[in-house]
């Protein structure tokens, strides 16, 4: 390598303006999670138990994103979690955070190309998965591999039309429910049919409960392109004060809506899936209004969601794989940079996990996508559980060191209530995410193996990075609150 290539680019090149990362904290968990899965979750739990599980775990995503925010402001950093984990709890558990964020989002790139593969198909029903994998897989390089820009202008797009999208829907509902569209005004009935609002036992909520965990996974994508922001400092502020408002309009009113409209016994809401596109609850309201193009707009979109997805999964989880890297934490050829900062060798391996969706076209698109699905949903909770811990370990040795808090650039709110509310919610969620397995006398071990597996996984590369490395858990006193982040430790 030529000593020109070598020294052109140290560190990853700010590229992310405020409209960027509003966008990725706006868009960042808008998709299949609100399109598709909040229809079954209505019909599971009735309205009232959706909204209730919507909203907890919204307002534990806001006090995650607070904290979140406290150490990507003070500390902004590619590697994130990886690096606050290490700096402030144990070496050994950044080093298992970072692996294990990669592999959430590298593997969730093959599930959301999958998923793309079968959404094409709506209109191409007989082509071929394996082409449309490669097409949509070289899409999304091609957007992460031009520059860091490329990545946030083509998320910023990506925000725009499902936030438009839900802003339309909005007003289609609300103009339903009140007969100045579609006919008689729908009113609030369907919050007393059959035993509306609330349907199934206290299992039937847990399960909605972590199924709207997983829809609101993304958001903690700001934490990483926080490093590559032009004013980390003013801008990822600005991005998590956007969190509570999504939440509240996005999530909350759509499923309100949804609730209102379309009653929780309608059996279309339980098809709400990738292989029923038609029968989107977004979809069902349009048609209801007289729009009968809906389901093809519903579905463009929501190939636009998942796209979205698996373009965000690349950035983040070459950035994290770059900084594992840099620190010593992963095969050192990983952290090198091209001409224009882009850690390119961190993003084709990235790729060739991705390249896993090609084997939807051998073994059947829906059950390699559950799959996948299933090995990397679990991650994210973990990671979620890893921020909480970081910032509450970050506060105390902010504040052990005798510094003023006053000085830190954004201070989270609700200290130490909000992470200690996050972590144990977290928990809680973890380990209820397939109870129904132990139920009924015999347990189900296939069951429990696929939606567990990530736990095992995750505490053998933290118990062996911590045995064979020797770390501790640094004293509070201890912990490096002033080397610059992006050195190598």
């Amino acid at each position: 390598m030529s000593k020109k290539n070598s020294t052109a680019a140290q560190n990853l090149k700010p590229g992310l303006k405020a409209r960027h990362m509003t966008m990725i904290a706006l868009g960042g968990s808008i998709g299949t999670g609100l399109f598709l899965a909040s229809g079954g979750a209505i019909a599971s739990a009735g309205p009232g138990g959706a909204l209730l599980a919507y909203a907890a775990v919204g307002i534990m995503v806001y006090f995650l994103m607070t904290s979140l925010g406290e150490l990507a402001t003070y500390m902004p950093d590619s590697g994130s979690f990886e690096t606050y984990a290490s700096r402030f709890v144990d070496p050994s558990l950044g080093f298992a955070m970072g692996w294990n964020f990669w592999y959430n989002w590298a593997i969730t790139i093959a599930a959301e190309l999958s998923a793309a593969t079968l959404i094409i198909k709506y209109w191409f029903p007989d082509s071929s998965s394996l082409l449309w994998s490669i097409l949509f897989l070289a899409l999304i390089l091609g957007l992460n591999v031009l520059s860091v820009k490329g990545y946030g202008e083509s998320e910023y797009w990506f925000a725009m039309i499902k936030i438009a999208v839900v802003i339309i829907f909005l007003v289609v509902g609300v103009l339903m429910i009140f007969g100045i569209m579609g006919g008689e005004a729908i009113g609030f009935k369907n919050f007393t049919v059959g035993d509306a609002p609330f349907h199934g036992g206290f299992f039937t909520f847990l399960g909605v409960f972590m199924a709207a965990g997983f829809s609101f996974q993304g958001t903690e994508m700001v934490g990483v392109a926080a490093g590559e922001s032009h004013n980390p400092r003013e801008h990822v502020p600005r991005a998590i004060r956007q969190v509570f408002w999504r939440i509240l309009i996005f999530y909350i009113l759509a499923i309100l809506v949804i609730g209102l409209i379309i009653p929780y016994t309608s059996p279309n809401l339980l098809k709400s899936g990738l292989e029923n596109i038609g029968v989107s609850p977004f979809t069902l309201v349009f048609e209801k209004a007289g729009m009968a193009f809906a389901a093809s707009v519903m579905n463009a979109v929501i190939l636009s969601s998942v796209l979205s997805a698996g373009n965000s999964g690349m950035y983040a989880s070459s950035r994290v794989l770059y900084s594992l890297a840099k620190r010593g934490k992963a095969p050192k050829f990983l952290a090198r940079l091209s001409r224009r900062g882009l850690p390119v060798n961190a993003l084709l391996l990235t790729t060739l996990i991705g390249m896993f969706a090609f084997f939807a076209s051998l073994f059947g698109d829906g059950v390699v996508y559950n799959w996948l699905l299933n090995a990397s949903g679990m991650c994210g909770f973990i990671t979620w559980l890893g921020i909480a811990v970081s910032h509450y370990r970050f506060r105390r040795a902010y504040t052990a060191q005798g510094r003023d808090l006053k000085d830190l650039p954004y201070k989270a709110k609700w200290f130490p209530f909000g992470p200690i509310f996050a972590f144990v919610l977290c928990f809680i969620v973890i380990l209820g995410q397939n109870l129904a397995a132990f139920s009924g006398g015999q347990i189900d071990w296939y069951g429990v193996i696929v939606s567990y597996i990530s736990i095992p996984l995750f505490l053998v590369v933290w118990l062996g990075y911590k045995w064979t490395k020797h770390t501790k858990v640094i004293p509070l006193k201890e912990c490096d609150l002033d080397s610059p982040a992006q050195t190598n430790e």
